[in-house]
């Protein structure tokens, strides 16, 4: 970190309890939790504080007590009404795994239960309280909606970092997490911005979901204006902006996003999604097992991009390759956590670099817990895509849980490259998750577009 935190920091981490409260208080509770989970993803300081015997208290911990709390004060009926679905086992596993993980590599109970409580609020919580409240096509048009709002509010502070060169987060509470530091920030001749987000990837990311709803919001007449403002100017806002975010990696996919849902409106066809799946897990599995054919792909590449690109992919692939191999040698469970998963030299130095969430979580948590995370991220859109056939996604009902479950697949194919954690995308891979798992409305099912 750079500079010392300030005084807001604690204001508003511990503060967010009675703003969450509040919010429950004047909202039904499905707008609540949306607008709770997005308003702190997006504002809450990147600020980490060290509780003893519990697990560390961040922004992820932060927006998933608070919510948990408010439901349970004014919405606890709720929880009655749950209904358990198949799809649902993979989050189970993925929070169980570190508690296995701790066991199985004598790290002990107290280390996997704390291991366990931290990813199952990170992950797990967005994802069920998605399954309660966001589990219809009216609660994934909500979340659309405020997805594309969320990315109206943040485009002017992207356009401040863009032009001024100066980090918001930085200025407003007093540090910047390394990953934005000044000249890590700088490309294609400007300022990445990343304002709240502890970096100009995850912002990108956002940028693309949020520019994904304004068109599909845009397009499908679903809102025609807001704030008096046309919908057309105001996703060109948003776009523009995204464009300006210089997020490369982000472009590709939302370009890819945009090709799957204009192939189910012109061919009714979701093959893409599919294609995508199978692509990602046939490249963990290669991965997991040893076979990734790295040396033959960066040879490729060095005859089409250029050198600086090209040197990129290969200092990626020769870490995945090292840190692969340390992670076979524990291959069902995984090494644990503290930082047994990685490599050092005989001096007893890290030398070892992990970018992508998957070699992360195959390192500490094994197959087991690979298979967890990745099937809880890819099963709901399938699922969707069964329930859903392509010929309905642009019916103005399913367009918005439609464009949200290809956001789900992009941010699944970000986490394959770079280890992002989002709240808002198992929120609504929680919604999807909900939606898949019951019948499509018999006047939907009947349309032809």
């Amino acid at each position: 970190m750079f500079g010392a935190p300030n005084f807001l920091v604690p204001i508003v981490m511990w503060g967010w309890f009675p703003v969450v409260l509040y919010l429950f208080s004047i909202y039904p509770a499905q707008r609540a939790v949306i607008v709770s989970f997005i308003t702190a993803w997006l504002f809450l300081p990147g600020a980490v504080f060290n509780l003893p015997g519990l697990p560390d208290y961040t922004k992820m911990s932060a927006t998933g007590y608070s919510i948990l709390l408010a439901t349970l004060i004014f919405d606890s009926s709720h929880f009655i009404k749950f209904k358990f679905s198949w799809l649902d086992i993979p989050i189970l596993m993925w929070c169980v795994s570190p508690f296995i993980s701790s066991v199985m590599n004598g790290l002990g109970p107290y280390d996997g239960f704390s291991s366990s409580l931290d990813q199952s609020v990170t992950w797990a919580l967005p994802y069920f309280l998605g399954r309660l409240y966001l589990g219809n096509l009216a609660g994934m048009r909500q979340l659309a909606i405020a997805v594309f709002i969320g990315g109206v509010i943040y485009a002017p502070l992207c356009i401040f970092e863009a032009r001024m060169y100066r980090n918001l987060h930085a200025m407003v509470y007093g540090f910047q997490d390394y990953s934005t530091s000044f000249l890590i920030s700088l490309r294609y001749g400007g300022y990445r911005p990343a304002v709240f987000m502890p970096s100009g990837l995850m912002l990108g990311v956002w940028m693309m979901l949020a520019s994904l709803m304004a068109i599909v919001l845009w397009r499908t007449k679903l809102v025609k204006r807001m704030w008096n403002m046309p919908m057309g100017l105001l996703t060109g806002f948003v776009v523009f902006t995204f464009i300006i975010v210089k997020a490369t990696g982000a472009y590709i996919l939302l370009a890819l996003a945009l090709v799957c849902l204009y192939m189910a409106k012109w061919f009714r066809t979701s093959i893409l999604m599919w294609i995508i799946a199978a692509l990602l897990t046939a490249y963990m599995y290669m991965g997991v097992v040893g076979t990734f054919p790295g040396p033959q792909i960066v040879a490729y590449m060095s005859q089409v991009f250029s050198p600086d690109r090209v040197q990129s992919v290969e200092f990626r692939f020769q870490n995945e390759e090292l840190l692969g191999a340390r992670a076979r040698q524990q291959i069902l469970f995984g090494w644990g956590g503290f930082g047994r998963n990685r490599i050092f030299n005989e001096y007893g130095e890290d030398i070892s670099v992990t970018d992508s969430l998957w070699i992360i979580v195959f390192g500490i948590n094994g197959a087991f817990g690979l298979v967890s995370i990745f099937s809880a991220f890819l099963l709901p859109p399938l699922a969707f895509c069964i329930r859903y056939p392509a010929k309905l996604w642009w019916h103005p009902a399913v367009t918005p849980a439609a464009a949200l479950a290809v956001g789900v697949v992009m941010y699944t194919f970000d986490c394959v490259l770079n280890a992002m954690t989002n709240p808002v995308f198992m929120l609504a891979c929680g919604g999807i998750a909900g939606l898949a798992s019951k019948p499509v409305p018999k006047e939907i099912k009947r349309w032809d577009g």
